[in-house]
């Protein structure tokens, strides 16, 4: 015990390797009790270090958290970007020890104003309004990395039923509670009073997780809708090659002629890759098929439109034809992947930097909503879909959910079945069906509790056919978002803050 909580290398590897478990309490391995474990660890390490020693510490945490969990960034530089082994693992490892200083900057603020060794309960709730605070400072510090959230080990363990009341955050910020109260029922036990609000703290939040697992917030809004969502399984490498156009677009096009009869027919992200204006005779064909139908079809298509200079811009984009209309263009950009940051600077240094189609625009806040068969289509393409509050923004109008993605950057690693749970607790915090068509898997369907109902297998060519219910009516979360768990952490790390400053004036 007196290794974790001293200074010293024994007390930062075993943060590093608590970090490092945060990955199998995620998928696709879920051992959700250890994210409880790993908080746990970070929390009772922080306890006698000076400020100082607390960064190097967090930094640690932060760097077996990232270096384990986003891994996959090496297959997309290695693999896709034509970086050497070496030059990709060490543009990994700058991108992990980067993210590992958030993790440093939380521990140092923690120990240097917000800790209350004298009062185990209140330094419990402070904590865990700081993990709160960290976690949501890096989905939104830099355009935002929002990955590896604690809250999504829960979304098959006992505080699911939370996440429509106040999302994944909620989840998060009850994990670090119960984590750090679990750390200090030891020093409670001389303080009865204390103890029992503690052991209150700790208990009512599962209890009510598990009490409302399975609660319907949302009611069918018309009929369910069939669907026959295509998944190409498009080589990488093959995907923005000119001479393979006309066999990619004859692929979608044979699988949706030889489709069951549906409602819904949904390609992939960027299942035409080609400008949609350079596609308009092909597409014009797909419209009219759909239309005969009586059918919505809904592909991801790059778009090029003029800004208000008359300069030309291009968007990744999602568009529907035949029995509904309108584009959507993506406003959460990945970087290096759509856009280069410094791109004067680093485009040509190596190939990572040059991929096709990494110059795309950001779209305008406030579009419309993707209109088919009569209901709204909240739409998110690829990595937007892992942002919480940006989602639940789209989700609030939309009687259905749309995620379209190609995961091929991700290889066989771990990366595409993060990015599917974080989608499943997207469907589960807006209570409403969602449809994921990737180009490679995983292609599902998801229910308004966050279970797949149906799926393809990942790297296989087919059609997935099922049925999703258009919904109607808000979930808590989808009305107040995170506005109620803000306001609360705010309190607490003001309270902790005034009340460590008192402590040492006295």
């Amino acid at each position: 015990m007196h290794w974790i909580t001293r200074p010293g290398w024994p007390g930062n590897l075993i943060a590093l390797a608590a970090g490092a478990i945060t990955t199998l309490a995620l998928a696709p391995f879920d051992l959700w009790p250890l994210a409880l474990l790993s908080i746990a660890l970070f929390y009772l390490g922080l306890r006698d270090l000076d400020p100082r020693q607390a960064a190097r510490r967090g930094w640690c945490y932060g760097f077996g958290l990232f270096a384990a969990g986003t891994s996959w960034v090496y297959v997309s530089i290695h693999d896709y970007g034509a970086a050497s082994p070496a030059l990709a693992a060490f543009l990994t490892l700058g991108f992990v020890a980067g993210l590992g200083l958030l993790f440093a900057l939380a521990a140092w603020l923690w120990v240097r104003w917000l800790r209350r060794s004298e009062a185990p309960l209140a330094d419990a709730l402070a904590f865990a309004a700081l993990w709160l605070a960290q976690e949501a400072f890096r989905g939104w510090f830099l355009t935002g990395f929002p990955w590896l959230y604690a809250g999504y080990s829960q979304l098959e363990g006992p505080l699911a039923g939370l996440a429509p009341v106040g999302g994944v955050w909620l989840l998060s910020f009850v994990l670090a509670l119960s984590a750090a109260l679990l750390v200090n029922l030891a020093r409670l036990r001389t303080r009865r009073a204390f103890l029992a609000v503690a052991l209150v703290l700790l208990a009512a939040p599962w209890a009510t997780g598990v009490a409302l697992s399975g609660h319907a917030w949302t009611t069918a809004h018309g009929a369910p809708l069939k669907v026959a969502a295509m998944q190409g399984n498009v080589e990488q490498n093959l995907k923005w090659d000119p001479a393979q156009l006309n066999a990619q677009l004859a692929l979608y096009r044979d699988l949706s002629f030889s489709a069951q009869p549906t409602d819904l027919i949904v390609w992939p992200e960027t299942a035409v890759p080609v400008l949609k204006e350079q596609a308009a005779g092909y597409l014009g064909g797909m419209a009219r098929f759909a239309g005969e139908r009586q059918a919505a079809l809904i592909t991801g298509v790059p778009i090029r439109q003029a800004n208000q200079r008359g300069e030309p811009r291009y968007y990744n984009a999602v568009s529907v034809v035949g029995d509904g209309s309108g584009d959507y263009l993506k406003q959460k950009l990945v970087p290096f992947g759509e856009y280069v940051p410094l791109q004067e600077v680093l485009r040509g240094l190596i190939a990572f930097f040059n991929l096709p189609m990494s110059d795309f625009a950001r779209g305008a806040a406030g579009q419309a909503l993707l209109q088919a068969k009569g209901y709204r289509i909240a739409t998110y393409i690829c990595y937007e879909v892992v942002y919480p509050e940006f989602a639940a923004g789209l989700a609030a109008q939309s009687d259905l959910l749309l995620t379209v993605s190609n995961d091929a950057w991700f290889g066989s690693s771990i990366g595409p079945l993060q990015h599917l749970q974080m989608a499943q607790m997207r469907a589960l915090e807006a209570g409403r069906w969602m449809i994921r068509a990737t180009n490679n898997g995983m292609t599902v369907l998801i229910d308004p509790f966050g279970r797949i109902t149906a799926q393809l297998p990942q790297f296989e060519r087919g059609v997935l056919y099922g049925e999703v219910q258009p919904m109607q009516q808000l979930t808590p979360y989808l009305q107040w978002r995170a506005w109620p768990l803000v306001i609360l952490c705010l309190l607490l790390l003001a309270w902790a803050l005034l009340a460590g400053r008192m402590a040492k004036t006295v």
